[in-house]
Formats: structure tokens, C-alpha cells, sequence
């Protein structure tokens, strides 16, 4: 047997010694279904991906609506390295004395859950984080809530500029939860370049648009739910079609059938912070 040429299998400095930076989002996670889900997949997600930077959004972890300190600390526990957010953040009192107890320049899990960086000035808790991987990569995770059919919010395209302009980082993820697709679509194309992916968030629903913008960011209008799929939006279905078939109010609950997980996994250049891939993931039970 003849040695195999060495020429044949160069040596790339550049690949071997920066490799890409993998981010792993997974959306809305929906109840107790969602949780486990989430629970079920995320290691070997994790893992086989060589995920360096897991962000959830958990606004909807806590029986559909809002978030708890146990289960923010449970899905800390899986791997996250951010929760985000979004309208239901304030649904569980609790968790404002869980943001309220981190400093602001701490690292502690209450500073990494994030609420809408745009909502009133005051409120408690912080609307982004800035870290570093494991690996000595900075990044920064950004929460921006929209205002179309949103209430309580300030204008989130010029607080994504006033944000960027103090951010050191080059890898930065951005939340946007917002429910119309014009003004997500309108936010990728405005951070365009600027930066690493704009996510977005809220709405339930994964759409089927994920790409590299020209100016080297991964965008999504709509992640979609880590939750039940047999329900209306993470909701009983029964629940839901009364209201609309009736107009009464009711006591929504949170589902429990056909639980998903949906992500999207992220491949950026470590040095830039440019997205090279994005790719669209649901897994079921």
C-alpha cells in the first residue's frame, strides 16, 4: 500500500484554527409539552451540531403564559445560555424579584433572562446580554418586541440603533417578537450587515423563509413553537374555537398533543460575526 500524498489533504489554517461559530434558537416554548420537547432534544441537538451559544425564548414556558425562577433555572439546567421573552414576561410576578435580585454587570442566570429591551425606560430587568462562549468568542443576545398589534412598546427600530451603537461584540443574536411579518421582515432588512441574525419570535408558527440576507445575516420571520401542535397556537382547541364561534370570554389552557420542538441552527464566522448558514429544525416526540 502507498502513503497517500500529503498535497492531496492540505492543511487550511483558517478552518482548522477558526472554526464557525455555531448558534442554536430555539423558539417559543409552549407548557409543560414544550418543556419536555425541549428537554428531549436539546442534548443531542447540542451536541451533534457543536453548538456554541444556545438561546431560548421561555416567555411561554410556565403553562403558556409567562415565566417562572424554577423553570427558567430547569431550562438553564438543559444548556441555554439566554432566555428571552416577550408581551407575557410580566404574567408571573415572581419572576420580576428573580430579575430584579441580578446586578447589571453580573453573568448570574436572572441577569440572562431577558425582557423587551424596548419597553418602557425603568421596568425591571435588562433587554440584553452581552458574553463569552466558552471558546473566548464575545456575543451579544438582544430582545426587541414589535408595535404593530403590540402594546407598551417604544419604536424597537430605533432602540436596535441606539443598542448597536454601544455593543462591542461582533456576534449578536436578535429576538425580535413581534406579530406582524411586514415589521420582522422590515427589521432583518434594517440590521441587514449589522448583525449576526434577527429571529423572530411570537407568533407560533414557523415560516418557511430562513436565509442569509447579502449583508451577512440569518434571518427568520417566525422561528415557530416549541409546544403542542395539535392546539390552536399552543392553546386547547376547543377553548379557542368557542371564543371565536361565540365571541365569550374564557379560561384558555395550555395543550398537550403532538409536541415539536422548533429551532434554528446558525453557522456564523467567530471573527466577523456574518452568518455563512441558516437552517430550519422541528423534531417531534
Amino acid at each position: 500500500m502507498f502513503p497517500v500524498p500529503y498535497s492531496l489533504f492540505p492543511f487550511n489554517p483558517s478552518k482548522e484554527l477558526n472554526p464557525p461559530l455555531n448558534i442554536l434558537f430555539v423558539g417559543d416554548i409552549f407548557g409543560s409539552a414544550g418543556r419536555r420537547i425541549v428537554r428531549e432534544h436539546i442534548g443531542h441537538l447540542r451536541k451533534t451540531h457543536d453548538v456554541e451559544l444556545t438561546v431560548i425564548n421561555a416567555e411561554n414556558a410556565a403553562g403558556g403564559f409567562g415565566l417562572t425562577p424554577q423553570l427558567a433555572e430547569e431550562i438553564f439546567d438543559l444548556g441555554a445560555d439566554v432566555l428571552t421573552t416577550g408581551n407575557h414576561v410580566w404574567d408571573k410576578r415572581e419572576l420580576i424579584e428573580y430579575l430584579n435580585s441580578a446586578a447589571p454587570e453580573s453573568d448570574v442566570r436572572a441577569r440572562r433572562v431577558l425582557r423587551p429591551a424596548n419597553l418602557q425606560v425603568g421596568l425591571p430587568g435588562h433587554g440584553i446580554y452581552e458574553g463569552i462562549t466558552q471558546r473566548g468568542v464575545e456575543y451579544a443576545v438582544v430582545n426587541l418586541m414589535g408595535r404593530v398589534f403590540m402594546n407598551g412598546t417604544n419604536d424597537p427600530f430605533h432602540a436596535a440603533n441606539d443598542l448597536l451603537s454601544k455593543i462591542k461584540a461582533r456576534v449578536i443574536v436578535v429576538d425580535f417578537h413581534a406579530e406582524a411579518t411586514s415589521e420582522k421582515v422590515a427589521m432583518g432588512w434594517h440590521l441587514d450587515g449589522r448583525v449576526t441574525a434577527v429571529l423572530g419570535t411570537h407568533t407560533h408558527i414557523p415560516t418557511a423563509d430562513e436565509r442569509v440576507l447579502p449583508g451577512g445575516t440569518a434571518y427568520q420571520t417566525d422561528v415557530g413553537m416549541s409546544g403542542p401542535y395539535d392546539s390552536i397556537i399552543g392553546v386547547e382547541k376547543d377553548l379557542v374555537l368557542q371564543r371565536f364561534l361565540t365571541g365569550m370570554p374564557g379560561k384558555f389552557e395550555a395543550a398537550k398533543g403532538n409536541p415539536k420542538l422548533c429551532a434554528a441552527l446558525v453557522a456564523c464566522d467567530a471573527a466577523t460575526g456574518r452568518a455563512s448558514s441558516i437552517q430550519r429544525i422541528m423534531l417531534g416526540e
